[in-house]
Formats: C-alpha cells, structure tokens, sequence
C-alpha cells in the first residue's frame, strides 16, 4: 500500500490503515475449501512411501475438483508431474530436494532460529499451542515439520492455526527459492501456499536474501556445527549438553579460620 499524503488527517490517515489491514472472515464455504488445500498440501509435501504413492488416484481427483483459482492451478501442475512417476523415482527426487539440499529442508523453525538454543524453545512453543488446542502430534516428526504444521492449520482455521505459517513467512519463501532454483516440481507446492498467504513484505523479501546469502543465525556454544558450505537443520533438536557441575575441593583444618 502506498503511502498516505501527509495533508490528511491524522485520525483519518489511522482509520484507513485499519481498515487496510482488517481482514473480512470467510464463509464457512471458503473456510473448508481452505481447509481441503492445506491438507493436501500437508499429504503431498510428505514422504511418498507406498500408501501415499497407492493414493495418487484419489489425490488426483480431489486436486481436479478445486474450484479454480492460482493455488489450485499450482496444485494440479505438481500433481500431473507427481501421477506420472515412478515411485522410487518420487522417493529418490524427494531425498534429494528435502533431506540432502540444505536451503530446502522442511524444518521451519530453523530458517529462524538456526542452530541456537532460541530454536529449542520454539519447537517447545509450537508443541503447546497444538496441545492447547486439543491436538497431539504422534512423535514421529517435530512440530516444526511443513507437513506438520500444515495439518495443524487445516483443522484449527485460518486464525490461530495458520498463525505459525505466518510467523515462519521468510522460511517459506526461502523454501520456495530453493526449490526453483533446482527445478523442483515441489516448488509449485509453496507457490500454492503462497497464494493462500498473505504477500511477504519488502522487509520479508530482504530478511530471505540476507538469509540465502549468510544462513540462519548460529550459536556453536555448546551444539554441534553443521560445517561449512550451505546450512542444514538436523532431523531432531538435540540441545546441548549440560555444563559438569563444578567440583569444589573440601577445606583443610588448617586452612579453616
């Protein structure tokens, strides 16, 4: 939004920002056909084992059934490449995009945090508010996992289950260069959940080129270093390990005042 003119005035100039930035709630309509695009988004973002693979008909007919819009066009782009292939061919391209290139791993609070303590309590934070909102993940993937964090948005709305997507905006869009620098069909997956978040900020667009160029913020006290070259999440968190506790020589008679 460009900037207001200074003449007008100053309660008039709050009211519009206000109402710029006031968003109107969707209709139950919209709300679950949201819903239906994040959790697709979640299933297609994950491994593509045997079930996932078995299910690429039924995939298929749910991405062909979306009422059109640019988020749906993105889906049944990567959905026509994802039903022609191979399944190990899947397998293979996936490792490859998510496991062993380290700007487009699926671990989202790392792209904020990096390797830090700070990164610990987030995933700590992002457990809570799932309990809080009366859902449990099962234990096999951290809280900050895509898929993850997908799914816990398409059952709690777009309010407070969509808030960590938005709090990892410049993650995302990391995620997104990543992949279509390395022509990924995955890329077109975050161009869909781009489309159905707000746009990034300029300050966003800055904070990702700052963060493609020098990496997540790092902390080698105590935490094992990922090396050099491009910057890499680890699977699990693993915080450091605590400090000896300090050993104190008991005092000599004579040294006893």
């Amino acid at each position: 939004m460009s900037p207001l003119p200074a003449t007008i005035p100053a309660i008039v100039r709050t009211r519009i920002r206000a109402a710029a930035r006031r968003r109107t709630a969707p209709t139950p309509e919209e709300a679950e056909r949201r819903a239906l695009q994040l959790r697709l988004l979640s299933l297609l973002l994950q491994y593509p084992d045997s079930e996932l693979a078995n299910g690429r008909g039924q995939l298929a007919r749910a991405v062909a059934a979306l009422r059109p819009s640019p988020a749906a066009a993105e889906l049944t782009t990567f959905m026509d490449w994802f039903a022609r292939q191979e399944p190990d061919v899947l397998q293979r391209h996936y490792v490859e995009m998510f496991d062993l290139r380290r700007k487009s791993s699926l671990y989202l609070t790392y792209y904020l945090h990096g390797d830090t303590r700070r990164r610990g309590m987030a995933l700590l934070a992002l457990a809570q508010r799932y309990r809080a909102a009366g859902w449990e993940i099962d234990g096999g993937e951290l809280p900050d996992h895509l898929p993850v964090v997908l799914e816990f948005a398409a059952l709690a709305g777009p309010g407070r289950g969509e808030a960590p997507l938005r709090q990892h905006r410049r993650g995302l869009e990391l995620i997104h260069h990543a992949l279509t620098d390395a022509g990924s069909p995955y890329r077109h997956l975050l161009g869909a959940l781009r489309e159905l978040l707000p746009p990034p900020t300029e300050a966003d667009l800055a904070a990702v080129a700052e963060l493609a160029a020098e990496g997540p913020p790092a902390e080698d006290v105590g935490l094992d270093p990922y090396g050099s070259g491009e910057f890499a999440p680890p699977g699990t968190f693993t915080p450091p390990e605590p400090a000896a506790p300090t050993v104190v020589a008991p005092a000599h008679e004579e040294d006893t005042p």
